[in-house]
């Protein structure tokens, strides 16, 4: 059964752009660094971005005073937290499920800028309440 990646395209130019980053800046900065290179690289590329967001919670239909803050809403569809860590762990991915859930989004890109020598990224996919996660290192 063959099945289509969400914003295939989308997700494609996020990496793109943090690739261009990584070559750049290599792993060993903290991820504010990293957040701050690829606000510049979004712009330069032309990819819509919100970095840091303030976005809603909501609980039994009332609202919460307390935000959450991805690290980026792109496209206005999809999340991406960035990491300066060894590795990805599964606490990682579940900070962007809970993103993913609280928001409706259906896509979060997880991206560790902290491995050696590749970077370190996984697509994380909401399809019908469904998790779909692909680990990929490069």
């Amino acid at each position: 059964m063959k099945t289509d990646l969400i914003y295939k395209d989308e997700s494609y130019k996020i990496i793109g752009a943090c690739f261009e980053v990584y070559k750049d800046k290599g792993c060993g900065f903290l991820e504010a660094v990293f957040q701050e290179c690829l606000e510049i690289e979004f712009t330069h590329c032309g990819i819509p971005n919100i970095p840091h967001p303030h976005l809603g919670l909501s609980y039994r239909g009332t609202q919460l005073k307390q935000k959450y803050q991805p690290d980026f809403l792109i496209y206005g569809k999809i999340i991406l937290e960035i990491k300066a860590t060894s590795t990805l762990i599964d606490e990682h991915r579940a900070q962007v499920l809970n993103y993913l859930h609280s928001g409706g989004w259906e896509l979060g890109l997880l991206v560790n800028f902290g491995s050696y020598p590749k970077i370190q990224y996984e697509r994380i996919a909401l399809t019908q309440r469904k998790k779909i996660s692909e680990k990929i290192s490069f």
